[in-house]
This record gives C-alpha cells, sequence and structure tokens, in this order.
C-alpha cells in the first residue's frame, strides 16, 4: 500500500481532485496535523487555515487587556498600602527593625489597624494620584508647547529621544515640589497630625517653590538641592524601564521561537513577518518584569531622595519598631552625598533597604491579583465561548480536516 502521500487510486483523500492546487494544500495540513512529512511544492497565499484560531486570539487579546487594566490599578491603588509602610521606614533613621523581609512587618500592621483606623495605611493615596496625574498633564502640556515627543514610540531619531528625554526632566522638576508635599501626607501619622484636605498638596508645593532659596523652616532644604536628584531618579528609573523591557521582549521572543520550532506543527515556509497574536502577552510580561527589577535597583537610591524631601517638614511619623507610638524626624543631611555618606556609617548598608520588606510585600501582592485576574477572566473567556466551538485537538482535527475537503 502506498503512503497518504501517494495520490494513485484509493489512497487519494476523499474529495481531493488530483489536478487541483488542494493537493498541496493538504498535503501541508495533514503534516501538521499528523506529524506526517511530504514535500511542499507551493506556499498556501489565501485565508488561515485553521478556523479556531480566530476566537482563541479575541480570547488571548480580552485576558491580555484584562491583566493589563489589573496590573494598572494594582500598580496605582491597592499597591499604596505597602508604599506607605516602605516610605515610613526608609525616612525613619532610627528605626532599629529595618524589616527587609515581610514577615516582620505583619506583627506591626496589626498593631497599627488596632490603634488607628482601618485607613491608617491609605493615608495620601488622594494627593498621590494628584501628583501622578499632574505629572501627565505637565507632559502633555510641554509636549504641545514645543513638539517634542511625549511617548517613547513616536521617537524616529536620536534628536526626538533626546527631547524626550528633556521632556521628561522637566517634567520631574516641574512637579517635584509637590511630590514632596504627597510624600509628606504619605508618612505622617493620623494620630499626631491633623489629616490634610485633598487639596493641601497644591498650597504645600507652591509654598516650597516660593522658598526656592533658603527655607524659613529650620533645616529644611531648598527645593533646588532636591530638584536634581529627584529627577536623576526619576529618569534613571524610566531609562532601565524601557532598556529591561527591550531585553525581556527579545528574550520572550526567543522563548516562543523556539518552542514553535520544536513543536509538531512547524512550518518553516511560514512567512516570518505574520504578527503574533501573543505580542501583546509578551509586552505584558516584560512591562512586570522591568517593573519589579526597577524598583529592586533603585531602591537604595529612592530611600536617599526620599529622606532628603522628608528633612525640615516637621513630620511625625509610626514608629514601626513597636507600631503603638510615633517618632519625630530630625535629620540634619547637607545633600545627596552627605545623606548617603552618613547613612552608610551609622546605619550600614542595610541602613538603605529599610522598608525592603514592604517592597517584596508589595511586589508578592501585584503578582498575585494578575494571576488571579489570569485564572477568572480565562475561565470566564472559557464559559462565554459558543457551545459548538471545539476545544480539544480531536475537534480542532476533524475542524481542520472539515475546512480541506469543502
Amino acid at each position: 500500500m502506498a503512503g497518504f502521500g501517494d495520490y494513485t487510486g484509493y489512497n487519494r483523500p476523499f474529495g481531493l481532485d488530483p489536478n487541483r492546487e488542494t493537493n498541496d494544500l493538504y498535503d501541508t495540513r495533514y503534516q501538521q496535523i499528523y506529524g506526517y512529512h511530504t514535500p511542499v511544492t507551493e506556499e498556501y497565499q489565501g485565508p488561515p487555515l485553521v478556523m479556531d484560531d480566530i476566537p482563541e486570539e479575541e480570547s488571548n487579546t480580552f485576558v491580555t487587556t484584562s491583566i493589563s487594566v489589573a496590573s494598572l490599578i494594582t500598580e496605582n491603588l491597592l499597591s499604596h498600602p505597602f508604599i506607605v509602610l516602605r516610605r515610613q521606614c526608609q525616612v525613619n533613621r532610627s528605626l532599629k527593625n529595618y524589616h527587609i523581609v515581610p514577615y516582620t512587618l505583619l506583627p506591626v500592621v496589626v498593631k497599627l489597624h488596632r490603634r488607628q483606623e482601618l485607613t491608617t495605611l491609605w493615608k495620601g493615596i488622594g494627593s498621590t494620584c494628584i501628583v501622578r496625574g499632574l505629572n501627565l498633564a505637565v507632559e502633555d502640556l510641554i509636549s504641545k508647547g514645543t513638539g517634542w515627543p511625549k511617548e517613547i514610540g513616536k521617537c524616529n531619531s536620536v534628536l526626538q529621544f533626546l527631547q524626550h528625554i528633556t521632556l521628561k526632566c522637566i517634567s520631574l522638576a516641574i512637579i517635584t515640589p509637590f511630590y514632596s508635599a504627597s510624600l509628606v501626607e504619605t508618612v505622617q501619622s493620623d494620630i499626631a497630625s491633623d489629616k490634610p484636605a485633598l487639596l493641601d498638596v497644591f498650597r504645600e508645593g507652591f509654598v516650597r517653590i516660593l522658598e526656592w532659596g533658603t527655607p524659613s523652616k529650620g533645616r529644611m532644604l531648598p527645593i533646588w538641592a532636591i530638584v536634581l536628584p529627584t529627577a536623576g531618579l526619576g529618569i534613571s528609573k524610566y531609562l532601565a524601564h524601557l532598556l529591561l523591557r527591550k531585553i525581556s521582549i527579545k528574550a520572550l521572543r526567543f522563548q516562543q521561537r523556539h518552542r514553535h520550532e520544536l513543536s509538531d506543527s512547524y512550518n518553516s515556509n511560514y512567512p516570518k513577518n505574520t504578527q503574533n497574536p501573543l505580542i501583546e502577552d509578551i509586552n505584558l510580561k516584560a512591562n512586570i518584569f522591568s517593573f519589579i527589577t526597577m524598583e529592586i535597583l533603585f531602591y537604595p537610591i529612592e530611600t536617599i531622595v526620599h529622606r532628603l524631601h522628608i528633612q525640615g517638614t516637621r513630620t511625625i511619623i509610626d514608629n514601626l519598631d513597636t507600631g503603638t507610638s510615633v517618632t519625630p524626624i530630625l535629620t540634619g543631611y547637607e545633600g545627596f552625598m552627605d545623606c548617603y555618606n552618613t547613612t552608610i556609617a551609622k546605619e550600614g548598608v542595610s541602613g538603605l533597604y529599610k522598608g525592603f520588606g514592604a517592597l517584596v510585600l508589595q511586589l508578592a501582592a501585584h503578582l498575585a491579583i494578575i494571576k488571579l485576574t489570569t485564572i477568572v477572566v480565562s475561565e470566564v473567556s472559557n464559559l462565554l465561548k459558543p457551545a459548538n466551538t471545539p476545544t480539544n485537538s480531536e475537534g480542532s482535527v476533524h475542524s481542520q480536516q472539515k475546512y480541506l475537503f469543502n
């Protein structure tokens, strides 16, 4: 008996004409479905052969979009309690328990909730959102006034890239006073300070701008001494995010291509410029990886910058050694390098990582929410699929054969 590639006599599949190009098409699909290898004489230029790919791609897009929204909400809202904890640890020079590991923070959080209200870890969330919105507004205003690209994807030359980076630096410098006011609201204790109004961040920010030179409040640093390290930290994190994201995308694409080459359905004639249906999933994974790596790498620098912002503001914060008392912030740093050297000398290198356990909890919660969203959305999308859509490999084979024979 001749093989499946022989289209003579009764071995020819039913419904195929020996003079039609469909034979070559069938040969290609039979190879992909059953693993049978026969030479392909022509490359098929018609519509996609696997009809189930369209709803599958729509399902993948729905899942990826849902995960992106969940990640955005988590990063800007649900992560705020962990941000409050880590900032309170970062600015507290006298903190004895550095809370570098997550489990040391858990009993402190329980005591904070018992002594204060349940909203104690959500303080300053209004001003934080205002500052982020203000940053976007300033970038948009500068972009419209100068014509500089606001998004990295619109940079088509080195000059446009430099203009884009300059736009980011100017925006960070402008919002620095308001970021400083927002930082104070997120770390100050509710039981030792009056709760600020929603728009107090603007009033305090403009006060810092007016005191551009030597401030009138004790050891508070002038705003010009804080602008450079703040803008430097922000732009460094942004550039690191772009670099890490690009490396991650290349690694994930290489991994996906390698898996495709090892699969039974690999076709060497498949056009390489075909759009990858999982490209959004790759971009999402790359963004998450770059965000996590960026937060870990720049944590020590963030500690120093936050200490410079809080100095001289007469802020009283919760004592995270006990969770039942408060402590004032009393520092006298002269600048970025003096803060760095003093921290290393008096607190050690680990002093730069105070509150790192809160960052670990934040990233763990972020990943957990994304994983939960993936499971829930995937199950919902499966339930919403049409009943006649085949979900197993056998049904997919039958649908492919039906498409080929008609």
